[in-house]
């Protein structure tokens, strides 16, 4: 077929991954999971989501069937583009409901509480409020809790002793520990100078002396800055206990395979091929490890593509081609963020990869995508 700006392509073989059906034991593995648009409701930009609540939850029995876990409610989700309070209570709910099919929902299912129902929060103690009403619908609901950086306190905020009366008021309202969650700024530039100072040397110093206090209440930290370096330095500087989460969907093989966590937005694409690496990693066969992941990373790449909060387009458009939605549509009319171009090569190195689950389905939808669009 003849993809823009590449011209004639021929497909790979295609690739059966297996379907473990139970964790990895290495390490502990989330995907962050989109939601599926209705295709039929009104999400035009500024409009509240409409949500297909059974493709959605569809999506996420297909996440569990390969082992992993999920984080929901983030901003995978399109949290802050797109999926309102209403929907994401619902999302929430429906979520660790589905989770208790398979288990226990705080261990499959932790989901994001913010503060972004409270736009207009500019004070401290509103954002306090703003950030334990979503505590309590996620508690309420079963899942375990990820506190989700804030834009009202980012932009509240006048230092590091602001961020520590914040958070230290809200490890008092979890009845178990939670998932700490540090989006950098390409991911939401709102977000710039969090922990206290744009400065990350110093931002990352205010953030441990946080964890070392709260060490008893914090499973973990989610770190998203697409920084290798900084990523090993802060895991070995962390108390005791607490797991290193990656978020860095640039360089995550090298850094879960020396050690870190994950969790991890592209992991909703390759879920099939995720699994079967970190089986691989169980076993300690690292070329197979490595192997597996190579080709994922330059697809993971060009989803992640500046601008990064993009890449929630690229996550959906795989989710379409392989069959987990019907439509190409996403809340907030985000099906629009990246170029005909840019779904192309999305197209070709989600081949490369072996990540398309079915190649007539894939190839008949990449056609259509392209007629409409006049190719």
């Amino acid at each position: 077929m003849d993809l823009p700006g590449f011209g004639a392509y021929e497909l790979r073989e295609p690739v059966e991954w297996p379907v473990p059906g139970k964790p990895p034991a290495s390490r502990v593995v989330y995907a962050a999971a989109h939601v599926v648009a209705d295709p039929l409701g009104d999400n035009t930009p500024g409009s509240p989501a409409a949500v297909d609540w059974d493709a959605t939850l569809r999506f996420r029995r297909h996440l569990w069937s390969h082992g992993l876990r999920v984080a929901d409610a983030m901003d995978t989700a399109q949290r802050n583009m797109g999926l309102d309070w209403a929907a994401t209570k619902e999302l929430i709910r429906l979520s660790a409901a589905e989770a208790r099919s398979y288990g226990d929902p705080a261990t499959l299912v932790s989901c994001g509480a913010g503060t972004d129902h409270a736009s207009q929060a500019s004070d401290l103690n509103t954002i306090i409020a703003a950030y334990a009403e979503q505590i309590e619908a996620v508690q309420s609901a079963g899942a375990g809790v990820i506190v989700m950086a804030s834009r009202q306190l980012a932009r509240t905020a006048t230092g590091p002793g602001d961020y520590h009366q914040v958070y230290g008021k809200l490890f008092g309202l979890t009845d178990r520990p939670v998932i700490l969650h540090w989006l950098g700024e390409m991911f939401d530039p709102q977000l710039a100078g969090y922990w206290g100072s744009r400065d990350v040397a110093a931002a990352t110093e205010s953030f441990l002396e946080l964890v070392h206090a709260h060490a008893a209440m914090v499973d973990g930290v989610k770190v998203s800055l697409l920084d290798e370096e900084h990523e090993v330095r802060l895991r070995a500087d962390l108390p005791e206990g607490v797991k290193l989460y990656t978020g860095d969907d640039f360089n995550y093989p090298s850094l879960i395979r020396s050690g870190s966590h994950a969790l991890l937005g592209i992991f909703d694409a390759i879920a099939p091929a995720a699994a079967a690496a970190l089986h691989a990693l169980d076993a300690g066969d690292l070329d197979r490890y490595d192997e597996i992941f190579a080709p994922t990373v330059p697809l993971s790449r060009k989803i992640f593509e500046a601008p990064t909060y993009h890449y929630k387009t690229g996550i959906v458009f795989l989710a379409w081609l392989n069959g987990h939605q019907d439509a190409f549509a996403m809340v907030n009319g985000a099906q629009s963020a990246r170029s005909l171009r840019h779904l192309s090569e999305v197209f070709r190195l989600a081949d490369q990869a072996g990540l398309l689950a079915d190649q007539e389905l894939a190839v008949r939808r990449m056609k259509a995508l392209l007629a409409v669009n006049g190719r």
